[in-house]
């Protein structure tokens, strides 16, 4: 009885340090569609890392207000994970960071300014695009997006796979690690 209690408790325990690294640490995602082929393909599995530009807490509609531990600036170039800032559109999306704040950007012919602390905003926002051609879902359909709204930087693909197969085969060689 009591090796078997011990042995409850060393999972309860193993299983709650392992949810408090993914919710506090790093994350796996996803990638859905090829926005930013060919670095990443539909089906890869990449790994995230919630500090990299500090860890979010509170959210600008919750209880608690939103901020970062240990903050740090989005970079141009980076390929970051972030929440939809759009309502209607939910999930996690991975775009490259093209514009920073205060930059001005041409779209559609128009320019416009990515705004910005320094530019009197509520907070800081980026312009996300993919570099794939197509139907990439970017700041060009769904605006800039918010600091908020950022999760944190892509760290590493993990493996790839083509979901359209079985579990155990589909494996794309070459996109482990």
């Amino acid at each position: 009885m009591k090796a078997s209690v011990k042995f409850i408790l060393a999972l309860t325990v193993a299983a709650l340090l392992m949810l408090a690294f993914r919710a506090l640490a790093f994350t796996l995602y996803v990638v859905n569609g090829d926005g930013l082929a060919p670095e990443l393909q539909g089906g890869d599995r990449v790994l995230v890392n919630r500090w990299s530009y500090g860890l979010r807490t509170g959210s600008r509609d919750g209880l608690f207000r939103y901020g970062r531990i240990c903050r740090s600036d989005v970079e141009r170039g980076d390929i970051v994970a972030f929440d939809s800032p759009v309502d209607s559109v939910g999930g996690v999306f991975v775009c490259r960071c093209g514009a920073l704040p205060g930059d001005t950007i041409r779209v559609n012919g128009d320019l416009i300014l990515v705004p910005g602390l320094s530019t009197c905003a509520d907070e800081n926002y980026y312009w996300m695009e993919s570099i794939g051609s197509g139907n990439a879902i970017d700041s060009r359909f769904f605006g800039l997006v918010p600091e908020s709204s950022i999760i944190g930087r892509l760290c590493m693909v993990v493996y790839g796979h083509d979901d359209t197969k079985p579990f155990y085969t589909g494996y794309r060689k070459g996109r482990m690690m």
